[in-house]
């Protein structure tokens, strides 16, 4: 499909002329006439004395507005848990036609959008979201975003970074699993046939997996099979298109500088120093060189939700196939990935044969899925992890740089993966966590009758920074965390 707002002429114009401050606003625009008409008009027009670009996009093209600001839904700011349960009216989407010639993927069920300039699914953040709304008791809605992702999946040929074409060749941390055993534990689990109406979402479960195990995401690394984001272009994201062509602008390698920059945003930590060989230059980009700690965890937890569904439904051949995968990269977690000196789990870098040098949150993951030994999960408690907690929560890395997924940033996510990780395996550190979360969130929300993307968890009264954009308002992770944690502390 070719869309005018993606690419061609009047795009690279647009994006490169900085008509908007953010590359997302003009991809997610939607012409209000034919695009070939629209061409024709900037062909004839553009050369002309006077041309005025931004006048032009203006004319021919509606604007997306703030996800929050689409509903008159009243918001409840009288407590943290009361403006929460009134923004999921507010952030909820129903299906209906696609406007013609927009780069939004049509859905065929009501699904929940972030927030702010994100006004689309998106595939890991829904996991997040979904555990608050099991906790406002919209389970139907939980279900709902199921269904979407399989469709996703079945329409794209993998389950898409969000439901927009720009999206449509990279994928984003595998947490589908997390999301079917969510629903299986929360209602099928204690229906009568419920593990037969759960089939095709461990079918979709199987297609991820082999999606994951596809031959350009894996290396072989001391006999063990590993994985690898590797995104799906070696050319500028769209949404991205005027930050990712500067940068490469200087590169000996634009193609490669772009492959990583794609995988990057495939892995949900876009960006941050994980990725850099220099950890203050986003220029040295390397993420398909790494082999990171946190996705080959989830990917151990797909494998072992795989085989327990397999084993329930009496496939024995499955069941153990999906057992042997667990066995193995839980033997290679602990090996590969795991420092005795740091008492961590760090990333590791197949090209350098080596493990990186940064703390990140995603050392935690194992934990979460419960692929660490016991004893290294007390060593955990104990290690470099205390490097990463700070007054409001957990940092996703001890670095400081101008990237969002740094010191001093946190994210919801990471806050979820450390608590429910540490209770894993019975370790007090996850109460500390979930206090520090709570008590920044409730001082901020007091102050400003909202929640946010991410926070500054080190001065927890400044906004945090970093990144291609602004903070974001809403904001769906945040809110499904917050009012997990809410919940289970009363």
């Amino acid at each position: 499909m070719k869309l005018i707002q993606m690419q061609g002429e009047l795009f690279e114009a647009v994006q490169l002329a900085r008509v908007f401050p953010d590359s997302k606003t003009f991809v997610d625009s939607v012409p209000k006439s034919e695009p070939e008409k629209i061409l024709h008009d900037y062909t004839t027009s553009k050369d002309k004395a006077g041309f005025d670009l931004k006048a032009f996009v203006l004319e021919h093209f509606t604007l997306p507005k703030p996800a929050e600001s689409q509903s008159d839904s009243p918001l409840d700011v009288s407590s943290l848990e009361s403006y929460i349960n009134s923004l999921w009216p507010r952030l909820t989407r129903t299906p209906h036609h696609t406007e013609t010639n927009s780069t939004l993927i049509s859905l065929t069920h009501d699904y929940l959008v972030p927030g702010g300039r994100f006004n689309e699914i998106y595939y890991w953040d829904s996991y997040f979201t979904m555990l608050g709304l099991v906790r406002a008791g919209r389970l139907e809605l939980v279900e709902s975003m199921v269904k979407n992702f399989v469709h996703l999946q079945e329409t794209v040929g993998l389950l898409p970074n969000g439901n927009r074409y720009y999206y449509a060749r990279r994928s984003q941390p595998p947490v589908l699993y997390l999301m079917v055993d969510l629903l299986w534990q929360e209602k099928y689990q204690r229906q009568e046939n419920g593990l037969k109406t759960m089939m095709p979402y461990v079918e979709a479960l199987e297609r991820e997996h082999a999606f994951w195990m596809q031959g350009e995401r894996t290396k072989t690394v001391h006999g063990y099979d590993l994985n690898h984001y590797r995104g799906g272009s070696t050319w500028p994201r769209q949404e991205s298109f005027y930050e990712d062509y500067t940068l490469a602008r200087s590169s000996k390698n634009p193609e490669a500088l772009y492959r990583h920059l794609h995988a990057g945003a495939e892995s949900g930590w876009d960006f941050s120093s994980r990725w850099f060989a220099d950890p203050q230059d986003l220029a040295t980009i390397q993420t398909t060189d790494i082999l990171p700690v946190d996705l080959n965890s989830l990917l151990y937890g797909l494998e072992s939700t795989l085989a327990k569904f397999y084993e329930l439904a009496g496939d024995t051949q499955k069941s153990k196939q999906f057992a042997a995968y667990t066995t193995v990269r839980g033997e290679a977690l602990r090996k590969i990935f795991w420092n005795e000196g740091e008492g961590f789990f760090f990333d590791y870098n197949y090209k350098e044969a080596r493990q990186t040098a940064i703390v990140s949150a995603a050392g935690i993951v194992p934990l979460f899925v419960k692929a660490a030994s016991v004893e290294q999960a007390a060593k955990v408690d104990k290690g470099s992890f205390t490097k990463l907690l700070a007054r409001g929560g957990i940092l996703s890395t001890t670095v400081q740089n101008q990237q969002q997924w740094d010191s001093p940033n946190g994210w919801a996510p990471l806050q979820w993966f450390a608590v429910q990780g540490f209770k894993n395996y019975n370790l007090p550190q996850h109460q500390l966590i979930t206090e520090r979360w709570l008590s920044m969130i409730q001082q901020r929300f007091t102050r400003d009758k909202k929640l946010l993307e991410k926070y500054d968890v080190v001065n927890i009264n400044q906004h945090a920074g970093g990144g291609e954009y602004g903070v974001q308002e809403g904001f769906g992770w945040t809110n499904g965390v917050t009012l997990e944690f809410l919940k289970t502390t009363v």
